[in-house]
């Protein structure tokens, strides 16, 4: 099986992140991987949690999975790498696949303006 590379791909409709593998990165990844469409793979320091169209981070879900708080500094601690678009809002993180469900989501106009 080959794989491509270039413009002849076609658009995946995922995005994902790396958590560390802590005690808090572990809770947070069995809490996403119980949701429809998200998959994690392990690896020893780190968990990648994939999800098609869009990955939802609800704070007060985290927290209550935790018994601790969890808000947007806690992610960006346990967080590395992503990819998608990623809106941080107060009381959750949200990776979209597509930047343009992303604009629509913040309500950011994508129209070019001469």
């Amino acid at each position: 099986m080959s794989m491509q590379f270039g413009s002849s791909t076609e658009f995946s409709n995922m995005c994902g992140v790396t958590l560390m593998n802590t005690p808090i990165g572990r809770v947070v990844a069995d809490v996403m991987g119980e949701k429809d469409g998200v998959e994690l793979t392990e690896y020893p320091s780190m968990i990648r949690v994939d999800g098609s169209n869009r990955l939802l981070f609800d704070y007060e879900e985290l927290t209550d999975a935790l018994g601790q708080d969890f808000d947007g500094s806690v992610f960006e601690e346990i967080s590395s790498t992503h990819y998608g678009r990623m809106v941080h809002l107060d009381d959750q993180t949200i990776l979209f696949a597509s930047p343009e469900d992303a604009a629509e989501y913040i309500g950011f106009d994508l129209t070019a303006s001469s």
